[in-house]
């Protein structure tokens, strides 16, 4: 027998499988159970009886608000890292490491006494701050 000689022979079409219908077998559902009927619906928690991971996990009470608190600054803070005459605002007190954060609000509130002229910026201030920073010739914009 020659090279020439042999027939070739032609592959039977395979079977799609899996598609729905007379010539599928599962239909990608596996075989018997719930999940392979038709219809079935189940919540994704449920675990077959058993106590969920969810029903498990320690319950955190409360509640955490997505906007950051106020950084505080009390006035003896300010008489004693700054100088007569200098300007307040988040970035000098970034600068000093009072406040940890630039991006979020700073409040000076009126504890301790002050005794140098200093201008306050872009902070939010207690009324007893505001006073006593005024009373010391002190700004408050």
């Amino acid at each position: 027998m020659q090279i020439h000689q042999l027939k070739v022979k032609t592959q039977k079409p395979k079977r799609r499988v899996g598609r729905g219908g007379k010539k599928g077998t599962y239909s990608g559902r596996g075989m018997k159970g719930q999940k392979s009927r038709s219809g079935a619906k189940i919540n994704p928690i449920f675990e077959g009886g058993r106590s969920t991971l969810i029903e498990h996990l320690p319950k955190v009470r409360g509640f955490k608000s997505m906007y950051p608190k106020n950084q505080v600054v009390s006035l003896e803070k300010l008489e004693k890292y700054f100088q007569d005459g200098e300007i307040v605002n988040p970035a000098a007190l970034h600068e000093k490491k009072l406040i940890s954060k630039i991006e979020t609000a700073v409040k000076i509130l009126g504890d301790g006494e002050i005794k140098k002229k200093l201008a306050i910026e872009n902070c939010l201030v207690s009324k007893s701050a505001k006073e006593k920073i005024e009373k010391a010739g002190g700004s408050v914009k």
